[in-house]
Parts: structure tokens; C-alpha cells; sequence
């Protein structure tokens, strides 16, 4: 029971906050990085320097793990890491697998959802103990699909898209949960509470950062376009999601003096 899990990617949007969850479970955790640990972190943890996308120090990362969380992720070597990962899981006992994925990745022909589509088949084909559970877009990323067009003077949005965000705490949370039980195959997906037009979000993003900017809507042609707009990346018989966008919102934006 003493053995660790192990997260990959354990710094970023998503595994920080499954590590965070994990350790205040009391439960040994294993992050893995690309970058050394920093220097004054004296958190309770293990650290793995590895690079997935290489395969350098995967052994040493997976030795001696009980299960793992795989948050890292990469448009261009989803396919290659998860297939990297499960055969040093295979070398170091397979343990439990738990996947993260994304909502509507067999109805969206992006490129990045066929590889997130062909890693979810090596990880189901493995022969390892698994676990797989879909969510849709993070509210970060939807708001950062507008904050990086702030210095532009109009925000592009797309049109007639709606988004169903959920708050990645929540999913951090239900990650913890699953790889502290047993392995499970597919799981229900997991959705935000809300079901809103793209526009409404970049608006409420601007407000919420004191922006002023027209929003301009783009009706995109093709498949990926059409795809969107019929509600390909939306789940609303999951909206189990607790936290709203404006939640989410007022919850990162500093009071009007600190800004």
C-alpha cells in the first residue's frame, strides 16, 4: 500500500491539481516531469525526471509504482508516449492506468482527437488494469482562447460552437478517485454544469479582465466546423460539473485593486 502513484505531467494544468488532490488523501506520490525538481520544493513527494516523448527515464519513473495518472499530453506525440508508457508499465509490474481524454474525440476530426482516439486504443489493448474517462474543455483553455487575442482589437470566436466547460479542479478530484479504486474500463464522461454559445464565453472572459473588445463571430467551412456546431464536444446528459464559467471567473480574477 506504501507504493507510490505516479503522475505524469505532475506540473501542469491538470496534474498539479491530481497531485495536490492525491497528497491531501495521504498518499505517496510520484511526479513526473521533464524538469528537475526546483530547488526549495519541499513538498512530499517523489520526482521522475522523464521525457515521454524520448522515453528517457521511464523505467527509473515507473519502478515500484501502485497505479499511474496520465495528464501528460502533447498534440504531436500523444500516440508515441502512451505507447512508450505502457510497455515500461508492462516492464514494471502494470500497474493500474488511468487515462485522461476528451469529450466527442470519435465525432471531431481535429488531428489532436485522433491521437488522443488511437492513444485511448493502446491503452484498452495494453493488457495492463485500466481506466478511461472523457471530459469536455477545461475552463482554463477556454479562457485563454481569448486572452491571447487581448492585444488584438477585435476577439475572434467561432460560430454557433457551444462549449460546455468544466472546472479542472472537479476533474482533478474524480481522478484521484479513480486510480484509488479499481480499474474500470471506460467510465461515464464528465461534463460542466453549463451549456453556452462560444460568443457568450469570450464575453464574459473580457468583462470578467476589464477588456474591452468587440467579439466577432467566424462560421468556419467544413467537417471539424460543421462537426462543432451540431455539438460534437458536448456531453449535456453529464453535466455533472459543479462549478460554473463565471465561478470560475471571479474565482482567478484579483479585486479591482490588485490588478
Amino acid at each position: 500500500m506504501n507504493k507510490p502513484i505516479l503522475v505524469t505531467g505532475g506540473t501542469g494544468t491538470l496534474g498539479r491539481v491530481v497531485v495536490a488532490r492525491l497528497l491531501a488523501d495521504g498518499l505517496p506520490v510520484r511526479v513526473m516531469s521533464r524538469r528537475p525538481r526546483r530547488e526549495g520544493d519541499e513538498r512530499p513527494y517523489e520526482w521522475a525526471v522523464c521525457d515521454l516523448a524520448k522515453g528517457t527515464g521511464l523505467d527509473a519513473a515507473l519502478a515500484d509504482v501502485r497505479a499511474v495518472v496520465h495528464c501528460a499530453t502533447n498534440a504531436r506525440n500523444d500516440v508515441a508516449a502512451a505507447r512508450r508508457l505502457v510497455e515500461a508499465a508492462r516492464r514494471a509490474g502494470s500497474p493500474h492506468l488511468v487515462y485522461i481524454s476528451i469529450v466527442g474525440i470519435d465525432k471531431v476530426p481535429l488531428p489532436y482527437y485522433r491521437s488522443k482516439r488511437e492513444a485511448e486504443r493502446i491503452v484498452r489493448e495494453s493488457g495492463l488494469p485500466w481506466t478511461i474517462l472523457r471530459t469536455t474543455q477545461f475552463h482554463d483553455l477556454v479562457a485563454t482562447m481569448t486572452t491571447v487575442q487581448r492585444r488584438l482589437p477585435v476577439v475572434l470566436t467561432l460560430s454557433g460552437v457551444r462549449v460546455q466547460p468544466v472546472e479542472v479542479a472537479e476533474v482533478a478530484d474524480r481522478l484521484a478517485e479513480l486510480v484509488q479504486g479499481a480499474p474500470a474500463g471506460r467510465v461515464p464522461d464528465m461534463a460542466g454544469p453549463e451549456v453556452r454559445d462560444a460568443r457568450d464565453l469570450a464575453a464574459a472572459t473580457l468583462r470578467a479582465a476589464g477588456l474591452r473588445r468587440r467579439v466577432v463571430p467566424l462560421r468556419l467551412p467544413g467537417k471539424i466546423a460543421r462537426t462543432l456546431r451540431a455539438g460534437g464536444i458536448l456531453a449535456p446528459d453529464r453535466a455533472v460539473g459543479k462549478v460554473t464559467f463565471e465561478q470560475y471567473l471571479a474565482a482567478r480574477t484579483p479585486p479591482a485593486g490588485r490588478r
